[in-house]
């Protein structure tokens, strides 16, 4: 029997319909007008940055047109201004319907039961061409089949539709999928803005110490006159590998030897001189990663296990220090297997630091840490610096 009800009913059943999935309930605090200030302690070009991104995302509420994608770290505010981007619209009286990705899975999933108030293909049809999507913490690198297909849908309907949508995602624009950053080159259509800001991975981050954030390519003695020639020439080898890689990561680099050999420092200035170029790092000691993913199980973690494990295993660039004997444990080698494992089959760049030889190392990692078409091991045989410091020499008084 062909529907009787009006337009006006009719937009009003689909907007209570989706209203029942969407989970801004609890974000509709999130406004323009409570946007923190940021970049207040950055550069100016950071903060025009942001007040330029603000004032786009005001306009797009005000006339939703195209998709305005936002990336950018976690804790970076994108989740903010997507929420006021659908608060403001709600507030006009407009339809919207925001949800975040995994969550927009899950009630696809569970259309499927037979118990399910609504099917699969009517929830499907009506997020695909509510007037305003607003789809948060968007993942399709490491999604399942079934996911990717389902989003992939999604995405391909609004794009070919010229749906309003608002699309934010941690993962830099230049490495999305394929199929969506061809939607992203039409420039016309689709607005990407990148947002800097300290990610909750960045609080976990090893470089937050002083004397980390102090280690850089110029105050690493390379030089080391109190060595005999050999290790001077292999302690320089070290040296230009880690600028060299520094400028360009590709690929792993691998740096044995033995405690206060340099191995770390030169790690830690790859890692400073990568992140001054705007790349997101994260530097690490292997067992305060461990800690963090046992920690990471609690309720009350800012950033559950499998999020902060999945964004552990796609940052841009990873350094693993001190990885060691504390992988000795079959949960730690499990977990350390599926991160390097995940980074060796994406062909992901690593840095990782050891004081133990490769067959002292679990099978299934060092067969990947020796593969040549990915890595370099390179074994530093400078002794410990530290034990050849000499005394500062104090002034002379008259």
């Amino acid at each position: 029997m062909p529907c009787s009800c009006s337009k006006g009913e009719l937009r009003k059943k689909k907007t209570e319909f989706l209203e029942q999935y969407s989970n801004l309930g609890s974000l509709s605090q999130l406004t323009f007008d409570n946007l923190s200030d940021r970049g207040k302690s950055a550069g100016a070009a950071a903060q025009d940055h942001y007040a330029r991104l603000c004032e786009a995302a005001r306009a797009f509420a005000d006339e939703p047109d195209g998709w305005l994608v936002l990336s950018g770290p976690g804790g970076s505010g994108k989740t903010h201004i997507a929420c006021a981007v659908a608060n403001r619209r709600l507030a006009a009286g407009e339809p919207v319907f925001y949800i975040g990705a995994p969550d927009l899975l899950d009630h696809l999933r569970l259309a499927y039961s037979p118990t399910s108030d609504t099917t699969h293909d009517e929830l499907f049809d009506q997020v695909k061409n509510v007037a305003l999507l607003v789809l948060d913490d968007l993942t399709l690198g490491s999604a399942t089949a079934w996911a990717r297909d389902k989003l992939e849908q999604l995405l391909n309907h609004r794009f070919n539709s010229r749906l309003a949508t608002v699309i934010t995602t941690d993962t830099p624009p230049e490495r999305m999928d394929d199929r969506l950053r061809g939607h992203l080159a039409d420039g016309e259509f689709c607005r990407v803005w990148t947002i800097d800001g300290e990610s909750a991975l960045e609080q976990r981050d090893s470089l937050e110490l002083a004397l980390l954030r102090n280690m850089v390519f110029d105050n690493f003695d390379h030089k080391r006159l109190e060595l005999p020639p050999e290790q001077r020439q292999n302690i320089r080898q070290a040296f230009n590998l880690a600028v060299g890689f520094a400028r360009s990561p590709e690929g792993w680099l691998i740096f044995q030897g033995v405690n206060g050999c340099g191995k770390t420092h030169l790690a830690a200035a790859i890692a400073n001189h990568r992140r001054s170029q705007g790349e997101a790092v994260l530097f690490v000691v292997v067992p305060d990663l461990l800690d963090r993913l046992r920690s990471s199980f609690n309720p009350e973690s800012r950033m559950p296990y499998d999020r902060f494990l999945e964004r552990i295993k796609e940052i841009s660039l990873l350094i693993l220090d001190d990885f060691g004997e504390q992988s000795a444990t079959p949960w730690a080698q499990e977990k350390l297997y599926q991160l390097i494992n995940y980074r060796y089959n994406a062909r992901l760049p690593m840095v990782i630091t050891t004081c133990l030889s490769l067959d002292e190392i679990e099978t299934r990692i060092s067969s990947r840490m020796v593969d040549p078409r990915i890595s370099l091991v390179f074994n530093i045989t400078a002794p410990d610096y530290r034990g050849n410091v000499k005394p500062v020499r104090q002034p002379r008084r008259y």
